[in-house]
């Protein structure tokens, strides 16, 4: 019996994480004793802050260790509130938090709460690799408003106007963007507003976990515009801001009914997440911006030195990411093109396999964003190791024939 033939449709049906598939086989590559960098994943190389550590030690001394609230902890949806209030002038209740195991875990309760089989839901492409597949589980449908490295990778409201239809449910972006790093400025997002304004039936999610890592302004978000803000559902975390990936803290800002639902719906999978992650993020929300936005600096000379080492590379385009901390260049010029063995390099995942291989650098094929003339490289490494990696890039592509 082969293995497809007893799992379930709705398994089948699913693409495996292409982050996790190149991060995985970059491993495989380590084990070997190669030395690879890797620019897949999307994780911080800093680590959480001291004080938030010190809160979560204290959580396990005062025996914070039992079931939490589904939602999660009164006080760490107080403090998720007044940090809406505080940075984005948001007005929310703790009844409209619920908290989640990671943002992702966030999208997935939001998605399932509201997509019935065949709803339609707009995702702009380059999109996030897990969107998409979240909609499959659901049994809805995604359409797919592509942009490009000329727009800066952001849509405009006639593209929208003309994505929707009588089945459209949900509308879904991320900015910045993974794995873009553009930023829609509060102009661009009224603008869409305005549209959703002639559409009362379609909710947005609104991914804004890369709020802090923004290089042009302060974070603007669409749930400003009272005329939609029922309809908009904030999913955000503390992974990239915080550094605290593996804390599992995620949450969602949405109305009352959305809240109770994503409540219910986790109450019947995980329930409520890890008491010493909540306390820990508790801490951070308390804690001020400090380690943020030394971070924050620290991309942004991390992201100059990557945009001018791209620059240099022949064949090579790109743009300037305005937040978050990818580059997305676009690497179709090398499609045709043959490697030392004779193979041909047709598409995105046959590039990043190639570099992979040849350069021993980690990157993501566009292909799994949405956009197969494109690839992904995280800037979320140390200067030595970026500077070796571009440097390892440019000569593998040179050998391409």
């Amino acid at each position: 019996m082969s293995t497809t033939s007893y799992l379930s449709d709705r398994i089948n049906s699913l693409s495996e994480s292409a982050t996790l598939k190149m991060t995985k086989l970059g491993r495989e590559l380590a084990a070997q004793g190669i030395n690879v960098i890797s620019l897949s994943v999307g994780e911080p190389d800093f680590n959480t802050p001291d004080h938030v550590k010190e809160a979560a030690k204290t959580a396990l001394d005062e025996n914070y260790t039992r079931y939490t609230p589904v939602p999660g902890y009164p006080e760490l949806r107080k403090a998720i509130v007044d940090k809406l209030k505080k940075e984005n002038g948001l007005d929310y209740d703790i009844s409209q938090i619920v908290v989640s195991t990671g943002a992702k875990q966030s999208l997935s309760n939001v998605i399932l709460t509201l997509i019935n089989p065949g709803d339609e839901v707009i995702i702009p492409t380059p999109y996030w690799v897990s969107y998409s597949e979240m909609v499959v589980l659901a049994e809805g449908k995604s359409v797919f408003i592509d942009t490009d490295i000329e727009s800066n990778f952001k849509i405009t409201p006639t593209q929208l106007e003309a994505a929707i239809t009588p089945k459209t449910k949900i509308f879904m972006f991320s900015s910045p963007c993974n794995p873009t790093g553009s930023v829609y400025s509060k102009a661009e997002l009224e603008a869409l507003a305005k549209v959703f304004e002639k559409h009362p039936n379609i909710f947005i999610i609104s991914d804004e976990i890369y709020e802090h890592i923004n290089f042009i302004d302060k974070h603007e978000s669409i749930a400003q515009f009272s005329s939609i803000k029922d309809r908009v559902i904030i999913v955000n975390g503390f992974s990239k801001a915080f550094a605290m990936t593996g804390w599992r803290l995620g949450y969602i800002a949405a109305s009352k009914e959305i809240a109770a639902a994503n409540d219910k719906m986790q109450g019947q999978t995980t329930s409520g997440t890890c008491s010493i992650a909540q306390r820990a993020g508790i801490a951070a929300y308390e804690g001020g911006l400090e380690s943020v936005n030394k971070m924050k600096e620290a991309f942004a000379r991390r992201r100059q030195l990557v945009y001018d080492l791209l620059n240099d590379i022949p064949g090579v385009k790109t743009n300037l990411p305005e937040g978050a901390f990818y580059f997305f260049p676009e690497i179709s010029s090398f499609f045709g093109k043959k490697d030392q063995d004779g193979n041909i390099i047709k598409n995105s995942g046959d590039l990043a396999l190639y570099l992979l291989n040849q350069g021993h650098v980690a990157t993501v094929d566009g292909n799994s964003f949405g956009n197969d003339n494109y690839i992904r490289l995280s800037y979320a490494a140390s200067d030595e190791n970026l500077k070796e990696a571009l440097r390892r890039i440019k000569e593998a592509l040179a050998k391409l024939a």
